[in-house]
């Protein structure tokens, strides 16, 4: 069993960054395909970013390409959402997964196999 816990959500101002952190434990990260689901008010949740076992392959969600930056760190087994310029539509709840495979970017995250339980993003206008 793997456990995911949240940090670095927030309220910020359009414009600004936060950086969002996952702390795994149960299960060594380098294992594990790791990435970020996010789901706004009224809407589903869907991919946001994320990166494989090895860290050389990351992936973005076409609205937060350029501007989120996703790493991780197999020493202190945590990734990292690094999030700048922020858009009020980036308000939502932001998700950690943690998948046996690849972390499948679409399907709002039906197949990933662990989760976290959330850290809000407020971003004001």
């Amino acid at each position: 069993q793997v456990q995911l816990v949240e940090s670095g959500g927030g309220l910020v101002q359009a414009g600004g960054s936060l950086r969002l952190s996952c702390a795994a434990s149960g299960r060594a990260l380098f294992t594990l395909g790791m990435g970020w689901f996010r789901q706004a008010p009224g809407k589903e949740r869907e991919f946001v970013s994320s990166i494989n076992y090895s860290g050389g392959n990351t992936r973005y969600a076409n609205s937060v390409k350029g501007r989120f930056t996703i790493s991780r760190d197999d020493a202190k087994n945590t990734v990292y959402l690094q999030m700048s310029s922020l858009r009020p539509e980036d308000t939502a709840i932001y998700y950690c997964a943690a998948n046996r495979f690849a972390i499948p970017e679409t399907g709002g995250g039906i197949e990933v196999d662990y989760w976290g339980e959330g850290t809000l993003v407020t971003v004001s206008s």
